[in-house]
């Protein structure tokens, strides 16, 4: 696995290079879908990125687990976590990349 990670000042400056936009411009903008995506997640919605992949949320319930070290039982409270499903197109690239 390569120990690069992309961040938003890459996103940013992406599309300063791919858009035209001035880097300010693309910072804003870079922000504000993030923002956007974040504020869907919040609020319950599933955002779908067409060729990408979808963010859903899911419910967990209550459940009991246990402390590996101790083997003591925990009590887990029910909760929301995110998921990514990533597109068919998405699972492709990333397949066809390793085996370069």
């Amino acid at each position: 696995m390569s120990e690069k990670t992309l961040t938003r000042m890459d996103l940013s400056e992406s599309v300063f290079r791919e858009v035209g936009l001035s880097r300010n411009e693309s910072a804003t903008l870079v922000e504000s879908v993030l923002q956007h995506v974040s504020d869907a997640l919040a609020g319950g919605e599933t955002v779908k990125i067409s060729s990408f992949g979808t963010f859903s949320l899911r419910s967990k319930t209550a459940r009991v687990g246990r402390n590996p070290k101790t083997g003591d039982e925990v009590p887990i409270s029910p909760r929301r976590v995110l998921t990514f499903r990533p597109s068919h197109l998405m699972k492709d690239r990333v397949a066809a990349a390793k085996k370069k």
